[in-house]
C-alpha cells in the first residue's frame, strides 16, 4: 500500500509559512524562499538574544557616565569608588537611581566619590 503524505506535509507547510508571517513577496508565499527565511531569522534570534545584553549594558554604562560627568567625575572613577566602598549595586540599578531618583544617587556618588579619593 502506498503512503500518502498530504495532511502531514499540509500541516508542516501551513506551520512555516505561519511563521513566515510578515514578510514580503516570496518570503511569505514560496516555500523554498520561506524555508530560507525562516531559517536566517532563527539565526538572527538566536544571535540577537546574547546582542541585547550587550546593548542594553552600554546603554546603562552611558547613562551612568552621562551622570557622573554632570557631577564632575568620571564613569571609570565612580566604579573604582563603588568597589573600594563595598557598594554592589549594578549598572542597572544605579541608571534606573540617576533618573528616577537623583537624590539617592547623589548619596551613592558622594560615597563613591570619597572612597576614590
Amino acid at each position: 500500500m502506498r503512503v500518502k503524505y498530504g495532511k502531514a506535509r499540509l500541516r508542516s507547510k501551513k506551520r512555516l509559512f505561519r511563521e513566515a508571517k510578515g514578510n514580503r513577496g516570496g518570503r511569505r508565499n514560496l516555500l523554498r524562499t520561506v524555508k530560507e527565511t525562516i531559517l536566517r531569522s532563527r539565526a538572527f534570534a538566536f544571535r540577537d538574544r546574547r546582542v541585547r545584553k550587550r546593548d542594553f549594558r552600554r546603554l546603562w554604562i552611558t547613562r551612568l557616565s552621562a551622570a557622573c560627568r554632570a557631577r564632575g567625575l568620571s564613569y571609570s572613577t565612580f566604579i573604582y569608588g563603588l568597589k573600594q566602598a563595598n557598594l554592589e549595586l549594578n549598572r542597572k540599578t544605579l541608571s534606573e537611581l540617576a533618573i528616577h531618583n537623583p537624590a539617592v544617587f547623589d548619596e551613592i556618588f558622594a560615597i563613591a566619590k570619597e572612597a576614590a579619593a
